[in-house]
């Protein structure tokens, strides 16, 4: 048996007992899913007012950077599939004090992320009056309740559930864009203006409020792609993974390319960008301009699955990330439970248990809950993505001390992709400053590191260095 081949198999004992459920077409909705959600049918409409056309542009940047974060992490793939994904990576290089920080701060994303799933599935409801009498908090948790329910039953029906998600997804960014190209080929005018190049031009040009606009919408634009790095946790639970991953990863850049930049774009040549605002979908607002009937119940409907989406998606990488830390020793040993379905259920429902805090939350402070948890959420995914390329950076320097093949499936241009990117992530976390919004989350790293530092003193004597072999290295 080969040196890599022995690593691959005695690396992480918490990807034993997985069915290797999840289909191509699963795997490659999970990866669309996760470059497309609300922070391109919601978030677009607000940062469109604020730096104009050259919304495209950010999306672009953050969108090579997001790309490069899970090709990076689609390299590790290949050379050991495992459904603790970058959590079994960073014990592999980084030691059990690196998978300790990795889980914690992805459960840090998700778990706070479920919070402003849940919230934002109660808003959306609200949007149709059948739903107005309901309490906020109560449609939170029937949201919570569902989709807890059906994650639990097998890794199939999530498989399927993110499949259709997506395809909605999909169809409605596929069905705007139709629409918005055959308004310009035709020239039909909105609001008695007809669209094109020239209207971008007559309103300021690419860069209507300067340049500071668009640097600082670039930390609010990098938490739309916050879900990318979930196709490396579908991984240890794919047929074929060698074979299914490439294709899947290497879609997401040009995904990104046409759904994102290609729809700023167009909706920058249909109406001014100041016509957009933040509490509107800027797709609702093309179309009521048209006026289609019913656009923003539509648009609500889409954004409700995204959200939904999301919230399924949380729960299960959240899953799969702490069985993969309870075989180690630095999470308690319940969430390595799995049930008679090959559910991880005790990590999901510790992921759930802080879901039902953000239940409270919304009946606390319904106005306030959404970007009180957003905070958290931003610290999470930072950090997860620093841990994916830190771990691709030490596995190349492995690879090359000790002789290790690399897959034929690499990262361009390492190690300067890496260092780039990390930059590019500690020069976000430097604009997070200069938003009010972004210095309240700056304020919470402290309580965050300390909370990291005594749960390691607590776990530490417990940890089980079987969980990952090293001999098998």
């Amino acid at each position: 048996m080969s040196e890599q081949t022995l690593t691959a198999t005695t690396a992480d004992a918490g990807d034993a007992g997985y069915r290797k459920a999840l289909k191509s077409r699963h795997v490659n909705m999970i990866a669309i899913g996760g470059a497309i959600g609300t922070g391109l049918f919601l978030g677009a409409g607000g940062r469109l007012a604020q730096a104009g056309p050259a919304l495209a542009i950010v999306y672009g940047v953050c969108g090579l950077f997001a790309f490069f974060v899970v090709r990076a992490l689609g390299e590790l793939i290949l050379y050991r599939p495992s459904s603790g994904a970058f959590v079994s990576y960073a014990r592999e290089f980084m030691g059990e004090k690196g998978a300790y920080v990795a889980g914690w701060m992805h459960f840090l994303n998700w778990s706070t992320t479920g919070i402003a799933d849940i919230t934002a599935i109660a808003l959306y409801a609200h949007f149709w009056s059948f739903f107005s009498p309901i309490p906020q908090w109560v449609l939170a948790l029937i949201a919570l309740a569902v989709v807890l329910t059906l994650n639990m039953v097998s890794v199939k029906l999530f498989g399927e559930m993110e499949f259709w998600f997506a395809i909605i997804k999909v169809a409605a960014l596929v069905l705007f864009m139709v629409i918005g190209i055959f308004l310009l080929v035709t020239q039909t005018p909105i609001d008695g203006v007809a669209g094109g190049p020239q209207l971008i031009a007559d309103h300021g040009g690419i860069f209507p409020s300067g340049l500071l606009p668009m640097v600082l919408i670039v930390q609010g634009v990098v938490f739309a792609y916050a879900s990318v790095e979930l196709v490396g946790v579908a991984a240890g639970e794919t047929e074929n993974p060698e074979k299914i991953m490439p294709k899947a990863i290497n879609s997401i850049m040009w995904r990104i390319m046409v759904f994102y930049v290609g729809s700023v774009v167009l909706l920058a040549m249909l109406l001014p960008w100041s016509s957009y605002t933040k509490d509107q979908s800027p797709f609702v607002t093309v179309l009521s301009h048209l006026g289609v009937p019913a656009a923003d119940s539509v648009m609500n409907l889409v954004v409700l699955t995204a959200a939904l989406s999301s919230l399924n998606s949380g729960l299960y990488s959240t899953g799969r990330i702490l069985r993969s830390m309870a075989t180690g020793g630095s999470a308690p040993k319940f969430t390595g439970v799995m049930n008679r379905n090959h559910v991880p259920y005790g990590g999901i429902l510790l992921t759930a248990a802080v879901c039902v805090l953000g239940v409270g939350l919304n009946y606390l402070v319904p106005k306030e809950a959404f970007d009180i948890v957003l905070n958290f959420a931003a610290i999470g995914i930072l950090a997860t993505w620093a841990i994916i390329v830190l771990c691709h950076l030490l596995f190349v320097r492995k690879a090359k001390r000790d002789g290790l093949e690399r897959p034929s499936f690499r990262l361009p241009f390492s190690p300067y992709t890496e260092i780039a990117t990390l930059v590019f992530l500690a020069a976000v976390v430097v604009l997070m400053g200069f938003d009010e919004t972004g210095r309240i989350t700056l304020l919470a790293l402290p309580a965050i590191l300390v909370a990291l530092v005594a749960g390691w003193f607590g776990v530490r004597k417990r940890i089980d260095m079987r969980a990952f072999d090293e001999e098998g290295m």
